[in-house]
């Protein structure tokens, strides 16, 4: 190919994308001045005109352009409707390369005469596509075939139209920013030189042929590769050409054969996505080019896809194979946590933090396929991106011109580009056949299989299943061995942390972090806790007392002036922290029709002030589930004039160098220890043989099932976790947990520091990750800089965030100086531990016989005395003391139940100490008192 054509191929693409880029932007300025329906006619005959400039073009050209033109006639999904029509052409054959060139071709690779291979060769080829054409052909020993023969100089075409299109991509990028296509364009160079070497494509068709004969159990045992397709056997290969069986079958675009032959188009699809789904996650090993002229359709029944040309066929590691699963599982699950987690161990690096967008996108992906009739899908597409933008456009505070630049993806790996082009591929191919395929019912089997691959089936080892620490103790071993036990059939992921006399005597971590997450727990791994906070909210309340800050018996309204409306005027503090305020149900309705009302922090306050008491205050203890955090809260605030997080961080978490290991909405930056919920559904199928103990809200009590089975979808979300929910939205470990009431156990006494066998280090992280300085722009006067964060988030930075998070924090050496001069304990008060449980002279603010003290649960052991207390959560987590034997306790759980591996896990370490057993945590809780909704056994109920 000389230098003159190599020119002349520049020119004429480069020519006729100016030509259509023109031509496109003098249509957008008409437009804006006719009518409706004269801008969609006018918009139609536009397409019209430049598809068949693109069409001409690329049938002139051939090589790569042809291609491509396939590739989008197969995007009936999202290009206008003229582009398919005209650009479909290129799926029929092109003009055929004479005879004497394919003979040429066959004698010198093959080293013989044609007559001494082949019995007959039919001289029309059977198609003629951009690398090569196909003969049907008899071998000498009377086999019938067809012969590949690669088009002669097609190599030399082939790459330098690559080099044409990397640069016309670029040249949109620049001119069009919101449209950079560039790592596409670098992966397809990368990969389709491969496509020209036929002993390549040849060894490519033998290894998806043996990965798809064999079988392979998916998931739920159900045998998944009955993937019932056929792939033509090789028979010889040489560079340029290559001798398959033949296979007599119906071509996808005839529509004609395929109804004469009552071909289930629905099932043909559904079918093809399977021996993709399984190619992909299970093999990892994938034709990257399933476009329709690379699918036949055998003509006896049951009508099987013939699946041709290995040639772009793609290899991806064991790492990859399982982030793609992941995403496409968090995606199904609505897992922000797990997608963020997927982009990392893929190398897909994001500039900003917007989660929700990212799962939108990823989203996109695998959303039902639409039929080529449905244009509103092309429309439903455009809204979301444009909304995707504007969100960006306020997240980045950026002008229209500075968000059509900015790009929000810092690096995108070329194998997940090949990945979403066969999505991409198969969703065009069921537009066209008018089907509709619901991806995520037909790929889940195999995206479940190798993600969670052995964890799912068989014996663990122990070594992978129970984090890699020493023991502490003799009772952690044995409750090593009983978790091993419980298995993974009980147990997703879990924390067990225990101090003994402000010694840690157990420090266990085992399991996963998700459902979909198979990353080992670690004793630094973050579980969302639920009512467990309200013991780390009532403990803020009582440091507020302790400061001088507040009085358990002032009226509420007198701290917060806004809450003395509708008959409030007369709840002291000790009403909202035993329970006994009549605000137990207090926007229980709000957030029932607006769940996401829980997301924001001052109008939530703002809604409580407003509501209206049930029950006369003091009058009766019924448990507010909800309300109870934003009660304590809004008087947190109040009565220290600083944010809620602000006063977590002084009050509990820098005095017990508990840093990043304890939160109520988490910041960015700590996704990835975060551990992902999921529901025991053979527990929560008890739900139905328990009613409600006394003081339990009726309302909370209908709902428990749905909400159980809710709540994982909506707390697996970040914007949920990010959120200030003080009644259930704790994110911690369980050694800071341990560790917290480890000092309530003793009125406050700050422990000796945690083991150092535990790795890395409690308190070793920084409570709100710091993010190095990397201005995107500059801008007069707001004080602001956008930064980088370490993990490629780009943050807003100022004094605090909307959620009260210092992003400007100290040195570490000013923490340390701070948290040493806080002095050896958190409270003062030498009755701080009545106070805890509501007894001596704080026994007249709590309501006779009640569960609860000031703030925290209180259980009896056997014999009836009060002596423990602290607060499980909805699922099963918990954290408690013993203040008479100097004990302290937490368990994290991420596989909601009704807490029965829970109590599992305190009687055995209890019983192995020779310490009494809290009453939730007996033999007769089996069916779940307080551990949930303070429910207590059928049994015991009258």
């Amino acid at each position: 190919m000389g230098w003159g054509n190599t020119i002349t191929r520049r020119l004429k693409v480069f020519s006729m994308a100016l030509l259509i880029y023109f031509d496109y932007k003098a249509v957008q300025k008409r437009v804006q001045w006719v009518s409706t329906t004269k801008k969609s006619a006018t918009w139609t005959k536009t397409h019209e005109r430049n598809a068949r400039r693109v069409l001409n073009l690329m049938i002139e050209l051939e090589g790569l352009w042809v291609k491509m033109g396939q590739y989008l006639s197969t995007r009936a999904d999202v290009l206008p409707e003229p582009y398919i029509n005209v650009l479909k052409q290129l799926q029929d054959s092109l003009p055929p390369r004479p005879l004497e060139e394919v003979r040429g071709t066959i004698e010198k690779e093959l080293g013989k005469p044609m007559s001494d291979v082949f019995a007959d060769f039919v001289l029309d080829p059977l198609a003629t596509a951009s690398i090569a054409q196909v003969h049907r052909a008899t071998l000498a020993d009377g086999r019938e075939v067809v012969v590949k023969i690669q088009h002669d100089g097609i190599k030399e075409i082939i790459l330098e139209d690559l080099k044409n299109a990397k640069s016309l991509i670029e040249w949109i990028a620049w001119a069009e920013p919101q449209y950079n296509f560039n790592p596409m364009i670098d992966e397809w160079c990368k990969e389709a030189p491969k496509e020209l070497d036929f002993n390549h494509e040849a060894e490519n068709t033998r290894t998806v042929s043996r990965n798809l004969s064999h079988k392979t159990d998916c998931g739920s045992g159900s045998i998944s590769s009955a993937v019932h397709v056929l792939i033509p056997e090789v028979i010889q290969s040489t560079d340029k050409v290559l001798i398959l069986e033949y296979m007599d079958g119906i071509r996808l675009n005839d529509n004609d054969s395929l109804e004469a032959y009552g071909v289930d188009k629905q099932k043909l699809v559904e079918e093809i996505t399977r021996a993709y789904a399984h190619q992909i996650y299970i093999d990892g090993f994938f034709n990257g080019d399933p476009h329709p002229g690379n699918f036949l359709v055998s003509k006896e029944p049951p009508h099987k896809p013939i699946l041709l040309d290995f040639g772009l066929t793609k290899r991806i590691s064991k790492s990859m194979t399982q982030a793609l699963a992941k995403m496409f599982l968090s995606c199904a699950e609505g897992d922000h946590v797990a997608l963020l987690s997927a982009f990392a161990e893929m190398g897909l690096k994001l500039r900003v933090d917007m989660p929700q967008q990212a799962m939108d996108i990823a989203t996109v992906f695998f959303r039902q396929s639409t039929t080529a009739s449905e244009a509103k899908n092309i429309k439903a597409l455009s809204d979301q991106r444009e909304r995707n933008v504007k969100a960006l456009q306020e997240k980045m505070k950026l002008n229209k011109k500075e968000v059509q630049k900015f790009n929000p993806v810092d690096a995108f790996p070329g194998d997940a580009i090949i990945f979403m082009r066969v999505l991409n591929l198969l969703r065009g191919l069921s537009a066209s056949l008018n089907v509709k395929i619901v991806y995520l019912d037909i790929m889940r089997p195999f995206a479940e299989s190798t993600l969670l691959g052995s964890l799912t089936h068989g014996q663990i080892p122990n070594s992978q299943w129970i984090y890699d620490s020493p023991a502490n103790s003799d009772v952690e071993s044995k409750l090593r061995n009983y978790l091993l036990e419980l298995g993974s059939d009980k147990i997703l992921g879990i924390q067990v942390c225990a101090y003994k006399d402000g010694k840690v005597i157990i420090d266990t971590a085992a399991g996963m972090l998700g459902k979909y997450d198979p990353r080992p727990v670690q004793p630094d791994s973050l579980f969302p806790v639920f009512s467990v906070t309200k013991g780390i909210t009532a403990g803020m309340v009582h440091w507020l007392v302790n400061e001088g800050k507040l009085k358990y018996e002032e009226t509420v309204a007198n701290i917060w002036p806004n809450f003395g409306t509708n008959t409030k005027e007369l709840i002291k503090v000790h009403h909202l922290l035993n329970h006994t305020s009549g605000l137990h149900n207090a926007l229980g309705d709000v957030v029932k029709s607006d769940p996401m009302l829980v997301c924001d922090w001052e109008e939530t306050l703002n809604q409580i002030a407003k509501c209206t008491p049930e029950t006369e205050p003091g009058s009766a203890q019924i448990y507010h589930y909800l309300s109870f955090g934003w009660l304590c809260g809004g008087v947190i605030e109040h009565a220290s004039g600083k944010k809620f997080q602000e006063v977590l961080e002084e009050a509990i978490v820098r005095p017990l160098h508990i840093e990043g290991e304890l939160y109520i909405g988490i910041p960015p930056g700590v996704e990835s220890r975060l551990a992902a919920l999921t529901v025991d559904t053979e527990e929560l199928q008890k739900l139905s043989g328990i009613r409600a103990g006394p003081g339990v809200p009726p309302e909370l009590l209908n709902n428990v099932a749905q909400m159980a089975s809710g709540v994982p979808v909506l707390f697996n979300t970040l914007n949920v976790r990010r959120a200030i929910i003080p009644a259930a939205n704790g994110h911690c470990s369980a050694r800071a947990l341990a560790r917290y009431y480890a000092a309530l156990a003793t009125g406050g006494s700050i422990p000796p520091p945690h083991s150092a066998d535990s790795k890395p280090p409690l308190g070793s992280h920084v409570h709100t990750p710091k993010f190095p300085t990397a201005p995107l722009k500059k801008k007069k006067g707001t004080g602001k800089k956008k930064c980088v964060s370490s993990t490629g988030n780009l943050q807003d930075v100022s004094n605090s965030d909307k959620n009260g998070y210092s992003q400007l924090r100290t040195s570490d050496a000013d923490d340390e100086a701070a948290a040493a001069g806080s002095g050896s304990r958190i409270f003062s008060s030498d009755k701080i531990l009545d106070a805890f449980m509501g007894v001596g002279e704080y026994e007249s603010m709590v309501h006779p016989n009640g569960k609860f003290g000031l703030g925290f649960r209180r259980y009896s052991n056997a014999s009836g005395t009060l002596r423990f207390f602290g607060h499980s959560g909805m699922g099963g987590s918990t954290g408690f003391c013993d203040v008479e034997n100097n004990f302290a306790m937490a368990v994290m759980v991420n596989k909601m139940s009704l807490g029965s591996v829970t109590r599992g896990v305190v009687r055995l370490v209890l019983e192995e100490l020779g310490l009494p057993v809290p009453d939730e945590f007996s033999t007769s809780g089996e069916k779940g008192p307080d551990m949930v909704l303070n429910l207590a056994p059928p049994e015991q109920q009258s």
